[in-house]
């Protein structure tokens, strides 16, 4: 099992004893089944970004607790240099620098998101949570999905939509893609 999610599998069955849940609550509070929610919590599911967040949100804690076990600090600003900000692989698809990780008390969540190039015909994985994302594509080509309609957006195309809908990513041109995105919840 990998280390990063064997950490998050254990902050999250920390959660739910502290907070004297049983694994339905927590799996019914967060909309998936017990039988997920157990995978979770063992680390035998990866774990995406999107339902740490919806976690997070649902039991008062910030993402950065549950992801990382640290909690943010800083009340007026947060800097992040280039290549600096937190480094979180949370799916095969997808992989997250978060670039306001010790900022308290924040209402969007800052990633660079890179989608590696996949071989031709792959199926795409599809996210939903509760919120609303923008995307700013800064390098590549990236093929975005929601709810059925497709959009090829190129370096300087932005998007913002509903996250609740199905949506998912191919990076395209056998080349990595790389977007800002802001979860809002």
């Amino acid at each position: 099992m990998d280390e990063q999610i064997r950490q998050i599998a254990e902050r999250l069955k920390g959660l739910r004893d502290a907070l004297d849940l049983d694994m339905e609550d927590v799996a019914g509070g967060c909309g998936i089944t017990v039988d997920e929610y157990k995978a979770l919590e063992s680390g035998e599911r990866d774990l995406s970004v999107s339902l740490l967040q919806k976690i997070a949100h649902r039991y008062g804690i910030t993402l950065d607790e549950l992801m990382f076990g640290e909690e943010p600090k800083m009340k007026s600003y947060f800097l992040t240099r280039k290549g600096t900000g937190i480094s979180v692989e949370r799916t095969k698809e997808y992989k997250y620098e978060l670039l306001a990780a010790g900022f308290i008390g924040r209402i969007a969540d800052p990633f660079i998101v890179t989608v590696e190039p996949k071989p031709s015909g792959t199926v795409m994985h599809y996210n939903t949570h509760e919120g609303q994302e923008f995307h700013l594509v800064m390098e590549g080509r990236l093929l975005v999905n929601i709810e059925g309609k497709e959009w090829i957006l190129n370096p300087g195309d932005s998007l913002y939509f509903d996250s609740s809908k199905p949506h998912g990513f191919l990076a395209l041109d056998g080349k990595p893609a790389r977007f800002l995105a802001m979860i809002m919840q």
